[in-house]
């Protein structure tokens, strides 16, 4: 195992008093070299962060039992879950994943049948069990929205544009987003292999951007950077936020889609959330062609995307797609895929890997 560097990644001031096409050049340098910063004056309640956490420790606190009739499946990609895989091995934790409802209303019932979404539909804990829980999640995954539309607009700005482009305003207004509840055990184990557990292997985050609230306590997170592991040692009342390959498509490559992992830990428990700010299921994320550059990949359907993902981490099917499947200069059958998909899949049914088998493996 490489050792880990002890350079830290970029602090962003997201103050209002800081010039926007200034705060808009950082991010895109932080962007572009790291695909990983942080931010602070970031306008989110410190007291929401509080209760969320609380809530999130009471959630994990419940019997395994409990949990396990919100588990998730092949037909719905929201719930609870502690057999995630991230590139065929199994991660060292147990998970939530909520996200935006089919019909964009927390209030509704959640597995009305207009709640449903590619993703599936929310299994939420219900007031008799968590009498603050839903409230609280909600508030702030509302809150990493409103965060997450601020930054992506700087985004745009770094890259010369004026913050509203075609996949800005699609975030804004029909993004699918999902937020992910973490608890790290504590790990004493070995794996079948004699390899120690990670929390989460190496990977890159499928969607446009996320926004991460780290534990202060336990600095797990690391990013490959400059041919080593680094430590994203979280700053006070922070949030990391790092691009994902959404991110990098519509940037033409000029944001970095960083490679990371998530260490697991014989000593202390770990608790995090990323929100995953990802564009609607039928977006499809063109590259920023600015000046005389020629675009490095083909565009990219989101749901189709997200929907193979999503059959790799939870399958041993051994599919998998990456942004590299999509360069201009390869010849991956996913662009013809995706086409395909598009015109069987219904956006607003949840994806069943079982379904869509035939696509998967062909």
């Amino acid at each position: 195992m490489s050792k880990a560097g002890q350079m830290n990644v970029p602090v962003i001031d997201l103050s209002l008093n800081i010039p926007e096409q200034e705060l808009a050049q950082h991010i895109a340098e932080a962007c572009s070299e790291f695909g990983f910063f942080q931010v602070t004056s970031h306008g989110i309640p410190p007291e929401l962060v509080d209760e969320y956490l609380h809530q999130s420790r009471l959630y994990f606190a419940l019997p395994l039992d409990t949990k396990l009739t919100w588990k998730r499946n092949d037909g719905n990609a929201r719930g609870f879950f502690n057999d995630e895989l991230t590139k065929q091995r199994r991660d060292w934790k147990e998970a939530l994943d909520f996200g935006v409802p089919g019909s964009r209303n927390w209030c509704m019932k959640d597995d009305k049948e207009s709640n449903m979404c590619l993703d599936g539909w929310n299994q939420l804990p219900s007031e008799e069990i968590l009498p603050k829980f839903r409230s609280t999640v909600t508030r702030y995954f509302d809150e990493c929205a409103k965060l997450s539309d601020r930054i992506g607009i700087l985004m745009a700005k770094g890259m010369g544009q004026d913050g509203m482009t075609p996949v800005i305003r699609d975030l804004r207004k029909n993004h699918s987003s999902y937020l992910r509840v973490n608890y790290y055990p504590l790990c004493n184990e070995l794996a079948e292999d004699g390899v120690k557990p990670l929390g989460i292997s190496p990977h890159r985050d499928a969607g446009f951007l996320t926004v991460l609230l780290q534990d202060v306590d336990c600095h797990s997170l690391q990013v490959w950077h400059n041919e080593q592991w680094i430590t994203i040692r979280p700053v006070p009342g922070a949030f990391t936020i790092n691009t994902g390959d959404m991110a990098q498509i519509w940037s033409n490559g000029k944001y970095k889609a960083p490679l990371h992992r998530v260490l697991s830990h014989k000593t202390k428990e770990r608790y995090s959330a990323p929100f995953f700010y990802n564009p609607s299921y039928d977006t499809r994320v063109d590259p920023l062609v600015i000046g005389n550059d020629k675009p490095l990949y083909h565009p990219v359907l989101w749901g189709y995307y997200r929907a193979v993902r999503f059959a790799g981490d939870l399958t041993d099917l051994g599919v998998e797609i990456q942004i590299e499947h999509f360069l201009q200069s390869t010849h991956s059958t996913h662009v013809q895929k995706q086409d395909r998909f598009s015109n069987e899949a219904d956006f607003e049914t949840p994806f069943s890997v079982e379904k869509y088998r035939e696509l998967l493996l062909s």
